[in-house]
Protein backbone atom coordinates (compact mmCIF):
# COMPACT_ATOMS: atom_id res chain seq x y z
CA UNK A 1 0.00 0.00 0.00
CA UNK A 2 2.98 2.39 0.77
CA UNK A 3 5.11 3.92 -2.15
CA UNK A 4 8.68 4.71 -1.75
CA UNK A 5 10.33 8.10 -2.21
CA UNK A 6 11.54 7.89 -5.76
CA UNK A 7 13.97 11.33 -5.90
CA UNK A 8 17.03 9.89 -4.41
CA UNK A 9 19.78 7.17 -4.86
CA UNK A 10 21.41 5.28 -2.11
CA UNK A 11 19.91 4.70 1.14
CA UNK A 12 22.69 8.00 2.38
CA UNK A 13 20.80 10.12 0.33
CA UNK A 14 17.54 9.03 1.41
CA UNK A 15 17.71 9.08 4.95
CA UNK A 16 19.73 13.05 4.37
CA UNK A 17 16.86 13.93 2.17
CA UNK A 18 13.93 12.89 4.09
CA UNK A 19 15.36 14.48 7.09
CA UNK A 20 15.83 17.97 4.94
CA UNK A 21 12.09 17.53 4.02
CA UNK A 22 10.68 16.33 7.42
CA UNK A 23 12.64 19.60 8.88
CA UNK A 24 11.04 22.07 6.27
CA UNK A 25 7.63 20.11 6.88
CA UNK A 26 7.77 20.87 10.88
CA UNK A 27 9.34 24.46 10.43
CA UNK A 28 6.62 25.16 8.03
CA UNK A 29 4.20 24.01 11.13
CA UNK A 30 6.22 25.87 13.63
CA UNK A 31 5.72 29.02 11.48
CA UNK A 32 1.61 28.15 11.13
CA UNK A 33 1.48 27.65 14.94
CA UNK A 34 2.88 31.40 15.38
CA UNK A 35 0.91 32.67 12.82
CA UNK A 36 -2.40 32.08 14.31
CA UNK A 37 -1.27 32.43 17.76
CA UNK A 38 -0.60 35.90 17.06
CA UNK A 39 -3.77 36.81 14.51
CA UNK A 40 -5.87 35.44 17.74
CA UNK A 41 -3.70 37.70 20.40
CA UNK A 42 -4.29 40.45 18.36
CA UNK A 43 -8.01 39.31 17.88
CA UNK A 44 -9.17 38.88 21.56
CA UNK A 45 -6.82 41.75 22.94
CA UNK A 46 -8.20 44.31 20.30
CA UNK A 47 -9.21 47.63 21.91
CA UNK A 48 -10.81 50.21 20.12
CA UNK A 49 -11.11 53.97 21.09
CA UNK A 50 -14.39 55.21 19.78
CA UNK A 51 -16.87 56.78 22.41
CA UNK A 52 -20.30 54.63 21.00
CA UNK A 53 -20.08 51.07 23.19
CA UNK A 54 -22.79 49.90 20.39
CA UNK A 55 -20.78 50.84 17.44
CA UNK A 56 -17.37 49.41 19.01
CA UNK A 57 -19.00 45.96 20.11
CA UNK A 58 -20.08 45.91 16.15
CA UNK A 59 -16.71 46.58 14.91
CA UNK A 60 -15.12 44.16 17.38
CA UNK A 61 -17.10 41.42 16.15
CA UNK A 62 -16.61 42.45 12.61
CA UNK A 63 -12.92 42.31 13.42
CA UNK A 64 -12.98 38.87 15.26
CA UNK A 65 -15.06 37.37 12.47
CA UNK A 66 -12.60 38.64 9.75
CA UNK A 67 -9.04 37.37 11.88
CA UNK A 68 -10.97 33.91 12.53
CA UNK A 69 -11.53 33.41 8.55
CA UNK A 70 -8.25 34.45 7.73
CA UNK A 71 -6.85 32.16 10.40
CA UNK A 72 -8.80 29.54 9.09
CA UNK A 73 -7.85 30.66 5.84
CA UNK A 74 -3.88 30.08 6.74
CA UNK A 75 -4.49 26.52 8.58
CA UNK A 76 -6.04 25.67 5.07
CA UNK A 77 -3.18 26.96 3.30
CA UNK A 78 -0.73 24.86 5.70
CA UNK A 79 -2.36 21.97 5.24
CA UNK A 80 -2.29 22.01 1.55
CA UNK A 81 1.12 22.44 1.65
CA UNK A 82 1.85 20.32 3.69
CA UNK A 83 0.04 17.52 1.58
CA UNK A 84 1.83 18.23 -1.39
CA UNK A 85 5.07 18.08 0.64
CA UNK A 86 4.31 14.69 2.39
CA UNK A 87 3.27 13.68 -1.84
CA UNK A 88 6.80 14.99 -2.73
CA UNK A 89 8.71 13.15 -0.30
CA UNK A 90 6.67 9.61 -0.70
CA UNK A 91 7.62 9.57 -4.20
CA UNK A 92 4.00 10.15 -5.41
CA UNK A 93 4.88 12.46 -7.77
CA UNK A 94 8.09 11.82 -9.00
CA UNK A 95 7.50 10.18 -12.37
CA UNK A 96 6.32 12.46 -14.84
CA UNK A 97 3.96 10.03 -16.95
CA UNK A 98 2.97 12.79 -19.25
CA UNK A 99 6.46 12.64 -21.01
CA UNK A 100 6.77 11.58 -24.41
CA UNK A 101 7.46 7.66 -25.25
CA UNK A 102 6.17 6.80 -21.86
CA UNK A 103 4.85 3.25 -22.36
CA UNK A 104 0.81 3.22 -21.87
CA UNK A 105 0.75 0.71 -19.72
CA UNK A 106 3.54 2.48 -17.49
CA UNK A 107 0.89 5.12 -17.34
CA UNK A 108 -1.83 3.16 -16.56
CA UNK A 109 0.25 1.21 -13.46
CA UNK A 110 1.27 4.35 -12.28
CA UNK A 111 -2.30 5.76 -11.77
CA UNK A 112 -3.90 6.27 -8.42
CA UNK A 113 -7.03 4.42 -7.62
CA UNK A 114 -9.37 5.85 -4.84
CA UNK A 115 -10.84 3.49 -2.47
CA UNK A 116 -14.39 2.87 -3.49
CA UNK A 117 -15.81 3.86 -0.18
CA UNK A 118 -13.42 6.90 0.56
CA UNK A 119 -10.86 7.14 3.59
CA UNK A 120 -10.13 3.85 5.15
CA UNK A 121 -10.74 3.59 8.87
CA UNK A 122 -8.11 1.64 10.09
CA UNK A 123 -4.87 2.79 7.66
CA UNK A 124 -5.76 6.40 7.11
CA UNK A 125 -5.67 6.08 3.05
CA UNK A 126 -7.90 7.68 0.64
CA UNK A 127 -6.22 5.84 -2.29
CA UNK A 128 -4.45 3.10 -3.56
CA UNK A 129 -0.50 3.85 -4.99
CA UNK A 130 1.33 2.04 -6.97
CA UNK A 131 4.37 0.96 -5.48
CA UNK A 132 7.85 1.30 -7.20
CA UNK A 133 11.41 1.57 -6.80
CA UNK A 134 12.75 5.11 -5.03
CA UNK A 135 15.12 5.11 -8.69
CA UNK A 136 12.86 4.50 -10.99
CA UNK A 137 13.12 7.93 -11.89
CA UNK A 138 16.59 7.48 -12.77
CA UNK A 139 15.52 4.94 -15.14
CA UNK A 140 12.61 6.19 -16.89
CA UNK A 141 13.75 5.22 -20.23
CA UNK A 142 14.19 1.57 -19.53
CA UNK A 143 11.33 1.17 -17.23
CA UNK A 144 9.28 2.36 -20.23
CA UNK A 145 11.13 -0.29 -22.39
CA UNK A 146 10.39 -2.96 -19.58
CA UNK A 147 6.82 -2.01 -19.53
CA UNK A 148 6.39 -2.22 -23.42
CA UNK A 149 4.56 -5.40 -24.41
CA UNK A 150 1.49 -7.05 -25.59
CA UNK A 151 -1.20 -7.14 -23.24
CA UNK A 152 -2.11 -10.99 -22.45
CA UNK A 153 0.37 -12.03 -24.59
CA UNK A 154 3.60 -13.77 -24.32
CA UNK A 155 6.21 -11.79 -21.46
CA UNK A 156 9.78 -10.41 -24.26
CA UNK A 157 12.81 -12.41 -23.61
CA UNK A 158 14.15 -9.37 -21.21
CA UNK A 159 15.15 -11.03 -17.89
CA UNK A 160 18.26 -9.08 -17.99
CA UNK A 161 16.48 -5.65 -18.44
CA UNK A 162 14.10 -6.26 -15.36
CA UNK A 163 17.53 -7.17 -13.27
CA UNK A 164 19.97 -4.17 -14.63
CA UNK A 165 16.68 -2.08 -13.09
CA UNK A 166 16.78 -3.93 -9.81
CA UNK A 167 20.23 -3.56 -9.67
CA UNK A 168 20.13 0.53 -10.10
CA UNK A 169 18.10 0.53 -7.38
CA UNK A 170 14.68 0.01 -9.53
CA UNK A 171 12.74 -2.12 -7.15
CA UNK A 172 10.47 -3.08 -6.46
CA UNK A 173 9.14 -3.23 -10.25
CA UNK A 174 5.65 -2.35 -11.45
CA UNK A 175 3.47 -5.87 -12.31
CA UNK A 176 2.60 -6.89 -16.16
CA UNK A 177 -0.01 -8.11 -17.75
CA UNK A 178 1.75 -11.06 -19.93
CA UNK A 179 2.47 -14.22 -19.04
CA UNK A 180 6.28 -14.63 -18.19
CA UNK A 181 8.58 -17.55 -20.14
CA UNK A 182 7.99 -21.17 -19.42
CA UNK A 183 8.83 -23.90 -20.67
CA UNK A 184 7.27 -26.08 -23.52
CA UNK A 185 6.70 -29.20 -21.43
CA UNK A 186 5.84 -29.98 -17.96
CA UNK A 187 8.64 -31.78 -16.71
CA UNK A 188 8.48 -34.13 -14.71
CA UNK A 189 10.35 -32.81 -10.97
CA UNK A 190 12.36 -35.40 -8.81
CA UNK A 191 10.56 -35.81 -5.23
CA UNK A 192 11.91 -34.39 -2.25
CA UNK A 193 14.47 -35.05 -0.49
CA UNK A 194 16.13 -36.52 -3.53
CA UNK A 195 16.06 -33.52 -5.97
CA UNK A 196 18.41 -31.64 -3.09
CA UNK A 197 21.72 -33.36 -4.77
CA UNK A 198 20.08 -34.53 -8.73
CA UNK A 199 21.76 -33.01 -10.86
CA UNK A 200 19.64 -30.40 -12.78
CA UNK A 201 19.46 -30.98 -16.73
CA UNK A 202 19.24 -27.75 -18.59
CA UNK A 203 15.95 -27.85 -20.07
CA UNK A 204 14.33 -28.00 -16.55
CA UNK A 205 15.76 -24.25 -16.38
CA UNK A 206 12.15 -22.11 -17.38
CA UNK A 207 13.82 -19.41 -18.12
CA UNK A 208 16.10 -17.94 -20.67
CA UNK A 209 19.95 -18.54 -21.43
CA UNK A 210 20.51 -15.42 -23.11
CA UNK A 211 22.72 -12.94 -21.89
CA UNK A 212 25.35 -15.90 -20.02
CA UNK A 213 28.53 -16.84 -20.91
CA UNK A 214 27.44 -20.12 -20.84
CA UNK A 215 24.08 -22.50 -22.18
CA UNK A 216 24.27 -25.06 -19.88
CA UNK A 217 25.11 -26.58 -16.72
CA UNK A 218 27.73 -28.56 -17.71
CA UNK A 219 29.55 -25.32 -18.60
CA UNK A 220 28.72 -23.61 -15.06
CA UNK A 221 30.13 -26.53 -13.22
CA UNK A 222 33.11 -26.07 -13.94
CA UNK A 223 33.19 -22.29 -13.54
CA UNK A 224 34.42 -19.46 -10.79
CA UNK A 225 31.55 -17.34 -10.91
CA UNK A 226 32.53 -15.64 -7.28
CA UNK A 227 33.64 -16.12 -4.04
CA UNK A 228 30.91 -18.01 -2.84
CA UNK A 229 30.33 -20.04 -6.15
CA UNK A 230 33.06 -21.87 -7.45
CA UNK A 231 31.71 -25.01 -9.06
CA UNK A 232 29.15 -24.25 -7.16
CA UNK A 233 26.50 -26.12 -9.92
CA UNK A 234 28.91 -29.31 -9.36
CA UNK A 235 26.41 -30.96 -6.68
CA UNK A 236 28.44 -33.97 -7.11
CA UNK A 237 31.98 -32.47 -6.48
CA UNK A 238 33.08 -29.91 -3.88
CA UNK A 239 29.48 -28.71 -3.80
CA UNK A 240 28.89 -31.73 -1.64
CA UNK A 241 31.10 -30.88 0.78
CA UNK A 242 30.03 -27.95 2.02
CA UNK A 243 29.25 -27.44 5.58
CA UNK A 244 29.63 -31.23 6.73
CA UNK A 245 33.87 -31.49 5.63
CA UNK A 246 35.81 -28.41 7.05
CA UNK A 247 38.74 -27.16 4.51
CA UNK A 248 40.12 -24.98 7.19
CA UNK A 249 39.26 -23.06 10.72
CA UNK A 250 37.06 -20.74 8.62
CA UNK A 251 34.80 -23.49 7.60
CA UNK A 252 32.67 -24.28 10.69
CA UNK A 253 30.38 -27.84 10.37
CA UNK A 254 26.32 -27.50 10.23
CA UNK A 255 25.91 -29.62 13.29
CA UNK A 256 28.00 -27.37 15.41
CA UNK A 257 26.31 -24.38 14.68
CA UNK A 258 23.02 -25.56 15.23
CA UNK A 259 24.13 -27.09 18.61
CA UNK A 260 24.40 -23.13 19.45
CA UNK A 261 20.68 -22.52 18.85
CA UNK A 262 18.83 -21.06 22.01
CA UNK A 263 15.29 -22.69 21.67
CA UNK A 264 16.18 -24.48 18.37
CA UNK A 265 16.55 -23.86 14.70
CA UNK A 266 13.56 -23.76 12.40
CA UNK A 267 13.53 -21.44 9.94
CA UNK A 268 16.13 -19.50 8.55
CA UNK A 269 17.37 -16.89 6.15
CA UNK A 270 20.58 -16.93 3.72
CA UNK A 271 21.50 -14.18 1.73
CA UNK A 272 23.53 -14.17 -1.47
CA UNK A 273 22.93 -17.90 -1.09
CA UNK A 274 24.43 -19.01 -4.45
CA UNK A 275 23.45 -22.13 -5.83
CA UNK A 276 20.94 -23.19 -2.88
CA UNK A 277 23.70 -25.55 -0.84
CA UNK A 278 23.24 -24.37 2.79
CA UNK A 279 19.34 -24.58 2.63
CA UNK A 280 19.62 -28.04 0.81
CA UNK A 281 21.60 -29.13 4.21
CA UNK A 282 19.45 -27.09 6.35
CA UNK A 283 16.60 -29.37 4.41
CA UNK A 284 18.05 -32.12 5.39
CA UNK A 285 17.85 -31.30 9.22
CA UNK A 286 14.00 -30.09 8.96
CA UNK A 287 14.95 -26.37 8.79
CA UNK A 288 13.02 -24.30 6.35
CA UNK A 289 15.83 -21.72 4.58
CA UNK A 290 14.43 -18.97 2.50
CA UNK A 291 17.72 -18.58 -0.37
CA UNK A 292 17.96 -14.57 -1.51
CA UNK A 293 19.85 -14.48 -4.80
CA UNK A 294 19.96 -12.78 -8.04
CA UNK A 295 20.65 -14.41 -11.67
CA UNK A 296 24.05 -12.75 -12.18
CA UNK A 297 26.23 -14.95 -14.44
CA UNK A 298 23.67 -18.04 -13.86
CA UNK A 299 20.16 -18.86 -13.72
CA UNK A 300 20.62 -19.12 -9.84
CA UNK A 301 16.62 -18.62 -8.78
CA UNK A 302 15.75 -21.51 -11.07
CA UNK A 303 18.20 -23.92 -9.79
CA UNK A 304 17.95 -23.02 -6.73
CA UNK A 305 13.30 -24.33 -7.31
CA UNK A 306 14.61 -27.01 -9.28
CA UNK A 307 16.18 -28.41 -5.95
CA UNK A 308 12.88 -28.03 -4.10
CA UNK A 309 13.62 -25.44 -2.55
CA UNK A 310 12.78 -21.72 -1.61
CA UNK A 311 14.33 -18.85 -4.17
CA UNK A 312 13.81 -15.26 -3.11
CA UNK A 313 14.71 -12.58 -6.31
CA UNK A 314 15.58 -9.40 -4.39
CA UNK A 315 18.38 -7.32 -4.28
CA UNK A 316 19.88 -6.31 -1.09
CA UNK A 317 19.59 -3.00 -1.20
CA UNK A 318 15.86 -4.41 -0.64
CA UNK A 319 14.29 -4.21 2.62
CA UNK A 320 13.74 -7.63 3.70
CA UNK A 321 10.01 -8.43 3.13
CA UNK A 322 9.69 -10.09 6.19
CA UNK A 323 7.91 -9.35 9.92
CA UNK A 324 9.97 -8.05 12.61
CA UNK A 325 11.85 -10.95 14.96
CA UNK A 326 11.09 -14.05 12.59
CA UNK A 327 13.92 -16.26 11.55
CA UNK A 328 15.64 -18.49 14.11
CA UNK A 329 19.00 -18.16 11.79
CA UNK A 330 20.13 -15.89 9.53
CA UNK A 331 23.03 -16.69 7.36
CA UNK A 332 25.18 -14.57 5.39
CA UNK A 333 29.13 -14.70 3.46
CA UNK A 334 30.84 -12.22 1.23
CA UNK A 335 27.44 -11.27 -0.26
CA UNK A 336 26.55 -8.89 2.59
CA UNK A 337 29.93 -6.86 1.30
CA UNK A 338 27.47 -3.64 -0.24
CA UNK A 339 30.68 -1.53 -1.05
CA UNK A 340 32.33 1.35 0.42
CA UNK A 341 29.46 3.10 2.20
CA UNK A 342 29.33 2.35 5.24
CA UNK A 343 26.09 3.59 6.01
CA UNK A 344 24.76 1.24 3.71
CA UNK A 345 26.20 -1.82 5.54
CA UNK A 346 24.85 -0.23 8.49
CA UNK A 347 21.19 0.12 6.97
CA UNK A 348 21.69 -3.83 6.12
CA UNK A 349 22.76 -4.68 9.21
CA UNK A 350 20.19 -3.24 11.16
CA UNK A 351 17.29 -5.09 8.58
CA UNK A 352 19.10 -8.40 9.26
CA UNK A 353 18.64 -7.74 13.42
CA UNK A 354 15.32 -6.43 12.39
CA UNK A 355 14.37 -9.97 11.38
CA UNK A 356 16.32 -12.15 13.25
CA UNK A 357 14.65 -13.00 16.67
CA UNK A 358 16.38 -12.90 20.09
CA UNK A 359 18.39 -15.71 20.56
CA UNK A 360 18.16 -16.45 16.90
CA UNK A 361 22.15 -16.52 15.41
CA UNK A 362 23.59 -14.65 12.75
CA UNK A 363 25.95 -16.83 11.04
CA UNK A 364 28.43 -14.88 9.18
CA UNK A 365 30.42 -17.16 6.78
CA UNK A 366 33.71 -16.57 5.01
CA UNK A 367 33.38 -13.21 4.90
CA UNK A 368 36.11 -11.61 2.59
CA UNK A 369 38.54 -8.66 4.28
CA UNK A 370 39.72 -6.83 1.57
CA UNK A 371 41.93 -4.87 3.96
CA UNK A 372 42.10 -4.07 7.72
CA UNK A 373 40.10 -1.23 7.44
CA UNK A 374 36.96 -3.38 6.17
CA UNK A 375 37.65 -5.80 8.59
CA UNK A 376 37.85 -3.32 11.40
CA UNK A 377 34.70 -1.32 10.02
CA UNK A 378 32.76 -4.45 10.07
CA UNK A 379 33.92 -6.34 13.75
CA UNK A 380 33.39 -2.71 15.05
CA UNK A 381 29.97 -1.95 13.41
CA UNK A 382 28.93 -6.02 15.23
CA UNK A 383 29.82 -4.84 18.23
CA UNK A 384 27.67 -2.33 18.69
CA UNK A 385 24.46 -4.43 18.31
CA UNK A 386 25.85 -5.86 21.65
CA UNK A 387 25.76 -9.80 19.91
CA UNK A 388 27.26 -12.72 22.12
CA UNK A 389 29.96 -13.80 20.17
CA UNK A 390 29.94 -17.66 20.45
CA UNK A 391 32.47 -18.12 17.59
CA UNK A 392 34.72 -15.93 15.50
CA UNK A 393 37.72 -16.76 13.77
CA UNK A 394 40.33 -14.49 11.82
CA UNK A 395 41.98 -16.76 9.26
CA UNK A 396 44.11 -16.89 5.67
CA UNK A 397 43.17 -18.67 2.50
CA UNK A 398 45.31 -18.78 -0.65
CA UNK A 399 43.26 -17.63 -3.83
CA UNK A 400 43.79 -19.98 -6.40
CA UNK A 401 43.86 -17.95 -9.09
CA UNK A 402 46.25 -15.53 -7.77
CA UNK A 403 48.36 -17.07 -5.42
CA UNK A 404 47.67 -14.70 -2.74
CA UNK A 405 47.08 -14.57 0.86
CA UNK A 406 43.47 -13.25 1.48
CA UNK A 407 42.14 -12.49 4.95
CA UNK A 408 38.22 -14.06 5.91
CA UNK A 409 36.55 -13.08 8.90
CA UNK A 410 33.98 -16.24 10.17
CA UNK A 411 31.50 -15.87 13.05
CA UNK A 412 28.73 -17.42 14.63
CA UNK A 413 26.67 -14.46 17.11
CA UNK A 414 23.94 -14.85 18.86
CA UNK A 415 21.20 -11.46 18.92
CA UNK A 416 20.74 -10.31 22.57
CA UNK A 417 17.17 -9.99 24.14
CA UNK A 418 16.46 -5.93 24.16
CA UNK A 419 13.63 -4.30 26.67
Amino acid sequence: MGSVSLKVGDGTARFKRATLCSSAVNLLMILSVLTTNLFALYAFNYSPTHHHHNLNSHKNISLISEHVSQILREIDSSQRKLAKMEKELLGYDSIDISRPNIASELKLYLQHHQLPLGKDSRTGITEMVASVGHSCEKSTDLLSQYMNYKVSGSCPDDWSLAQKLILRGCEPLPRRRCFAKGGSKLGLLKPFPLSLWSSVVDNKVVGSWSGYGCKGFDCLSKKKLSRECVNCFDLAGVENQRYVKSKGKNDFLLDDVLGLGSGGIRIGFDIGGGSGTFAARMAERNVTVITNTLNVDAPFSEFVASRGLFPLYLSVDHRFPFYDNVFDLVHASSGLDVGSKVEKLEFLMFDIDRVLRPGGLFWLDNFYCANDEKKGVLTRLIERFGYKKLKWVVGEKVDAATGKSEVYLSAVLQKPARG
